[in-house]
């Protein structure tokens, strides 16, 4: 038990962690092997473990802690991020990992959570939370990659229902320009079309939107566009032509009624 205390505060770890902290490869792997055996630690999967609570049997790291240390500089984001920041209603079971350098890991399964690889666009946007425990992706930034991806991890109608979650006038215009041109993604004309597209409904949520949605303006692409490529040839559709793009028709009636069914994407 001499370093049970020390690997309690430290939730989550590696075995060059506990060689750190023992000071001997040997020491490190035996108290490994210990532990495990007692139940005072528990492998998430290899060279990553959770200290284990004594008084209720459960790991003391949640689920944010793991993912933010699958490997170094790993963060929450997309809606996994939204989880976080508490704009989500509902218990999810998947969570979304961005690792620096887009450097993959293997899916796993631990403590009833599935953690999933997803491709990182940007090299900024990341908070850092509970003295380090926790990185994951502001809001500003997961609301960018969730629209970038939204047909890849949480779908239309719960993006839109995460970003009415979104108190009034938390959306920093300047991060959300800023991040958009740093973005790390080809065709990034799409993208200013479908932020410009979905957020001019939540103007509200934004703290100068005048000067997002100009710089929305000026870099779409002049080429029409589907909102999604699903809504070709479908019902229920029809042109915007300010932000150029093919839009379900009831995208609107989504929105004013909060994530009512969706039934065009």
């Amino acid at each position: 038990m001499k370093y049970y205390e020390k690997l309690v505060d430290m939730k989550c770890f590696t075995r060059q962690d506990v060689e750190k902290l023992t000071g001997n490869k040997e020491t490190a792997k035996s108290l490994l092997n210990n532990y495990k055996k007692k139940g005072y630690i528990e492998s998430v999967r290899r060279n990553l473990f959770v200290s284990i609570s004594m008084e209720t049997g459960e790991p003391v790291a949640d689920r944010f802690v793991i993912a933010s240390h699958i490997v170094p500089e790993a963060c929450v984001t997309h809606h996994s991020a939204f989880q976080f920041h508490g704009m989500t209603n509902q218990v999810f079971y998947e969570l979304y990992v961005a690792t620096p350098g887009n450097k993959k890991f293997s899916e796993f399964t631990y403590n009833g959570i599935t953690y999933r690889y997803t491709a990182s666009h940007l090299d900024m946007g990341v908070e850092t939370k509970y003295d380090g425990m926790i990185r994951v992706t502001d809001l500003e930034r997961t609301v960018i990659d969730s629209i970038e991806d939204i047909n890849k991890i949480a779908g239309l109608e719960e993006v839109l229902n995460c970003i009415e979650a979104i108190p009034p006038r938390w959306l920093s215009a300047q991060k959300l320009v800023s991040y958009l041109k740093k973005y790390k993604k080809s065709g990034k004309g799409f993208l200013y079309k479908k932020m410009g597209y979905i957020l001019e409904h939540f103007q509200e949520k934004i703290d100068a939107p005048h000067e997002l949605f100009a710089e929305c303006v000026k870099h779409i692409s002049k080429s029409k566009q589907y909102f999604d490529e699903s809504l070709k040839n479908r019902p229920g559709t029809y042109y915007d032509e300010k932000w150029k793009l093919y839009v379900p028709e009831n995208l609107l009636f989504v929105i004013s009624k909060g994530g009512m069914k969706f039934d065009t994407v």
